[in-house]
């Protein structure tokens, strides 16, 4: 029986996720990734990769908790495998530090990751400027690695990537069944999404090897998180700012704010500097669409606006939007139901 042809335009994290999650649980489907950019030219490139989620404002917590434990068991489980290496993804402890007291001292998330406490008096000692502060173990992926075994994975089932930009989602009519969309920041002007909006995040790659914990602004702008080779310093939150262009001001205060956490970083090297756009809407897209255009009907899913929190709900999300893919089959014709959901 035939299968059903699932495009998925968006070759980032969250669109090879979602991929992999379609071909892995519905082998009625077929699937292709069409997207202008892949790893290393994608905002998930850029991105830390820490799982520490942000809040959507407008998204049910019990939801939000849901994505994140979905990711987190996860990559869990790949952390402690023997591909571990190979997909970047590895155990990172730390600390989270305030320096006023927080509206909650258990944040929605704090049963999901490992160990989560209050820090002691004397851990706080090493951090002056602050008065409280909570220590845990979550975990990182290290997009230069992640990315390219997540495309290998996907490969691996049968899927394929096509390097092309789509500018209206009509162009896959009658080539595609179902398309999926994960265009992340590009939604805005691929769908007319005015909800959406880009906030420019600006990281520093620096060689800081003695680095082992990572170090976090209750706040979420100044952070450390030391990776497989090297360390990220960030960041910057920077609202409707479209510029992928680094800024020398903004290097120079986030080396003084990571400096200030974390002394050992002062006269650092740079290594490298490097700009994302989040994609930031009050609540994740995430739905069944279907357009209609000269009596034509074209089935969508949604599947974008993770801001900062790509990495903490991407397998979460992709699994939702793998069954909001299943739905719709019936609805495209005579294919086979069984799925591995």
């Amino acid at each position: 029986m035939e299968k059903a042809r699932v495009a998925v335009i968006g070759g980032g994290l969250v669109g090879l996720s979602t991929a992999v999650c379609i071909s892995e649980s519905l082998p009625q489907c077929s699937v292709t990734v069409i997207s202008e950019n892949f790893s290393p030219n994608t905002t998930g490139d850029v991105a830390a990769g820490c799982l520490i989620p942000h809040t959507f404002p407008e998204t049910p917590l019990q939801e939000q908790k849901y994505w994140f434990r979905e990711t987190f068991d996860y990559l869990f489980n790949i952390a402690n495998s023997g591909e571990a290496t190979e997909a970047g993804v590895s155990f990172l402890s730390g600390w989270q530090v305030y320096k006023k007291l927080p509206k909650e001292a258990f944040p929605f998330w704090w049963d999901v990751v490992l160990g989560f406490r209050m820090m002691t008096e004397n851990e706080l000692g090493k951090f002056p400027r602050h008065t409280f502060g909570q220590t845990f173990t979550t975990l990182k992926c290290q997009s230069t690695l992640y990315l390219p075994w997540m495309e290998k994975r996907f490969k691996s089932n049968g899927g394929k990537l096509i390097a092309r930009k789509v500018d209206d989602v009509w162009q896959l009519h009658g080539t595609y069944d179902i398309i999926v969309n994960c265009t992340g920041i590009g939604s805005r002007e691929l769908t007319g999404d005015i909800l959406l909006y880009p906030v420019k995040g600006q990281v520093l790659e620096v060689h800081a090897p003695w680095i082992k914990h990572f170090i976090r602004d209750g706040d979420g702008n100044t952070y450390i998180y030391p990776g497989t080779n090297n360390t990220t310093l960030g960041g910057t939150r920077q609202k409707h700012d479209w510029s992928l262009l680094p800024d020398s001001k903004i290097r120079k205060e986030i080396l003084d704010r990571c400096s200030e956490l974390e002394p050992s970083l002062q006269g650092v090297g740079v290594i490298r500097e490097m700009v994302g756009l989040r994609p930031v809407r009050a609540a994740v897209r995430l739905e069944k669409e279907v357009l209609f255009k000269k009596g034509q009907k074209l089935h969508m899913v949604h599947n974008y606006g993770h801001g900062a929190s790509g990495y903490s709900v991407h397998i979460g999300t992709a699994k939702r939007a793998t069954k909001l893919v299943e739905e719709l089959i019936p609805l495209i014709g005579s294919y086979i139901a069984k799925s591995k959901l």
